[in-house]
Parts: structure tokens; sequence; C-alpha cells
């Protein structure tokens, strides 16, 4: 059976201003023709489906663009395995589970063989079996969630706690129970390969950052809670990918685009293995994904560096840039230097605006103080510098949003 091992795709995420939809189907439809070239027989994503981020109509749109796009894949007799992470909606995710149900109920129950040629999304702990094309004998797989106190956390005594941490070891202590007891069902075939596939941080896995958590707020497990009798073991959640403790079989497939700054250097990609009545055969082999440019820029003087700028980044319409500005008052030309920088990084998702004053190494003396800016001035005057290059339909708009906003605070 061939398996293609990917995760965290976060579909419909945004990074500051930007929209990452496009970038995000990009890749997806990417994986979708290696699941063809590759002749794969599942596709298995190991958690962060969806972005938190993503509101109903865009979720809407993205369940649309996955049907459409492994429409062809599951035609052919492949089958799709899923399950959430810490990013998806839990609520949604049900519904959408129960409405896959609800379309075709005879779907086996928790052990069980399914049928090819559809999607299952696993939103708590899952055993399910899959018949290999080319042996005719199942390879049986495991599909653990993140895990949330709404997934795992069922009795009374464990929901009760006093702090994060306590809430963390709780979490760590029930996800493992969990995983134990499915491997303790009746219908958990032992003499079947398994393959595991987990949405969790393991300890040891290499990362420069947790995406929008942080380490306090992780549930970490221990990679000697982690059992190791498995055939493979395919993790999601961690964005770089790598094999744990030099194990081959042990790994995260890492994410299929680069989501924040922090992952500026990842080399993304997916994960192909082949299992076997004998086990894994060979060793899984990572294929690439093009992955968006992603960087910050640092400007320290703004008319000797814009014009290098413009040259060395001809080619930046479509990387993600975090600005960084540094000008002077009364020598720097403000909105004509973000004009010019809109032009070279049309998809800057950040930036940061720091000025100087000519005047800093001046004393002046006497003289009335300048007039203080109102609140409300100081509002209306940082929106029109941000608005600059907008329509001037858009900026009326946000103008007048605002005014309504400043009046409802008065009140």
């Amino acid at each position: 059976m061939r398996i293609l091992h990917t995760a965290d795709w976060h579909l419909a995420d945004r990074l500051g201003r930007i929209d990452r939809t496009d970038d995000l189907r990009k890749a997806v439809e990417r994986v979708a023709d290696y699941c063809r070239s590759e002749r794969v027989d599942v596709l298995l994503v190991a958690g962060d489906l969806f972005s938190e981020l993503a509101g109903p109509e865009a979720l809407r749109e993205s369940i649309k663009h996955l049907q459409e796009t492994f429409k062809p894949f599951l035609r052919d007799g492949g089958a799709i395995l899923a399950l959430t992470g810490n990013h998806d909606k839990e609520t949604f995710c049900q519904t959408l589970k129960h409405a896959m149900t609800l379309a075709a109920p005879s779907t086996g129950e928790f052990g069980e063989i399914v049928d090819p040629g559809r999607l299952y999304l696993a939103t708590g702990p899952t055993l399910l079996k899959l018949v290999d094309r080319e042996t005719d004998k199942p390879v049986q797989f495991i599909l653990m969630p993140y895990p949330t106190p709404r997934r795992y956390l069922e009795d009374e005594e464990s929901q009760r706690y006093q702090s994060l941490d306590e809430k963390n070891r709780h979490l760590m202590a029930a996800y493992t129970s969990r995983l134990n007891a499915v491997q303790g069902h009746a219908r958990f075939d032992r003499r079947l390969q398994t393959v595991l596939a987990a949405h969790v941080h393991v300890r040891g896995a290499q990362l420069n950052t947790l995406f929008r958590i942080t380490e306090q707020e992780d549930v970490v497990l221990s990679d000697a809670d982690l059992p190791m009798g498995f055939a493979y073991i395919a993790l999601g959640h961690i964005h770089r990918g790598q094999c744990l403790a030099g194990q081959k079989h042990v790994r995260y497939s890492g994410s299929i685009e680069r989501l924040d700054l922090g992952e500026k250097d990842d080399q993304k990609g997916v994960v192909l293995f082949d299992i076997g009545p004998e086990g894994l055969r060979g060793e899984p082999t990572v294929l690439p994904l093009e992955a968006t440019p992603i960087y910050e820029i640092d400007i320290q003087t703004p008319q000797e560096e814009i014009p290098a700028l413009r040259e060395r980044y001809a080619d930046a319409q479509n990387d993600l840039v975090r600005i960084v500005l540094h000008y002077t008052a009364g020598v720097d030309n403000r909105e004509e230097i973000l004009r010019e920088l809109n032009a070279i990084f049309p998809r800057w998702y950040d930036r940061q605006i720091l000025e100087r004053n000519a005047l800093d190494k001046i004393t002046l003396v006497g003289g009335p103080a300048g007039p203080i800016k109102s609140f409300e001035q100081t509002v209306r005057d940082y929106l029109q510098q941000e608005l600059a290059n907008h329509s001037e339909e858009f900026r009326a708009a946000v103008l007048a949003r605002a005014e309504e906003l400043m009046k409802e605070v008065q009140v």
C-alpha cells in the first residue's frame, strides 16, 4: 500500500493583511499531482486541515476546492484519511463528519474495514482498516487528533485543574491512555501492519517556533510514551519536516507551505512510503513542494537603499515580506517611500514604521509648544497615512466607519 503522508494544510489561512488561499491551494493541487504520479493508495493528512481564521464562507470554498481537486483520486479508488489538529474548529469538524456519515451511513464501525473512494475525518481516537489493492490484505490505521479537553478529558476528575501545567498533564495522561486503549480494543489486530497518525508535539522535535501557540500552552508528549511497534508513525503539528531520533519511520511531514517568518528557511514537502505484509518497504521518500519566499526587509536609509531594493527584488511580486522602515522626518518623504515599497513588495504582510527626527540633536529654546492632537485627530491622521495607497472609495468607507466607532466610544 502506497501512502502519502502530509499535514498542517491550514486551508483559508491569513498572514497579516495577506489571504493565503491561493498559495495553499497551489500546494494542495501539487499534493494531488503526487497522488496521481506516484500511484498513491492512501493520502494521510495528520491534522490541521483548516485554519482557525477561516470563516464559514472560506471553509465552504475550501471544501469545494478539495472535492474538485481530489475527485479523480477518489474515483480511482484512493482514500483520504484525515484527523483534526489544534487549529481545526472542533464544532465545524464534528458537523462535517456527521454530514459525511449521514451521506454514507454504511462506512463501518470502530476498527472495521472501510471502503476506499472517500474521505474519512477523525475527530476523536479512531481505528480503521483499508484493504491493500496490491496484496488484498488489510492495513490498520490509528488516528489520534490533537489533545484538547473536549476530545480527551471525559471524566469529571480530569476536568478539574488549577493551572495550565496541570491541564496539560491531564491531557497528556488522557492522550496516552486513549492510545493504549485503542491498541487494547478487541478489534485491534496485532497481526496486521499498523500506521499511527497523530497531531501532537513529541519531545525532541526540532522547531523554530510553534505556530500560533506557545510552548507553555502546548501539550508535549514524551517520546517514551510514543509506542514504537508501528510500521510507520505519521506526525503533524510541527511545521518542519524531520525524523525523530534518527528513526526513518517516525517523522513529521511538515506543513505544505511557509506559514510565517519562523519558517522562512524551511524546505517543504510530503512523505511517500510503502507498507507491505512484512512492514515498511525501504526508506520513506520526501517529495518536494515549492514554497513561497518569506522574509524581512530592514531599511535604515530609504533614499540610498530603495533603488537597490528595486533592482535586487525585481521578481518579488509573490514574496511575503515584513518591512521595517526607518525614515527621517523632514528629510524623507514618508508617503512616497511607502508607495515605492508597495510597488516592489505588493504582498507585504506587516510593516513597522519608525520615525527619526532630523532635529534630534538640536536644542530648541523658547517658543510655545505645538498643539496637542486629540485622540480622534490622531486616529484620523494615522488612517489617512495607512490608507494612502488604497482607492478613494475604500479610504472613505474606512474613515466613515472609524468616525462611527469614535462616536460610540464617546457616548
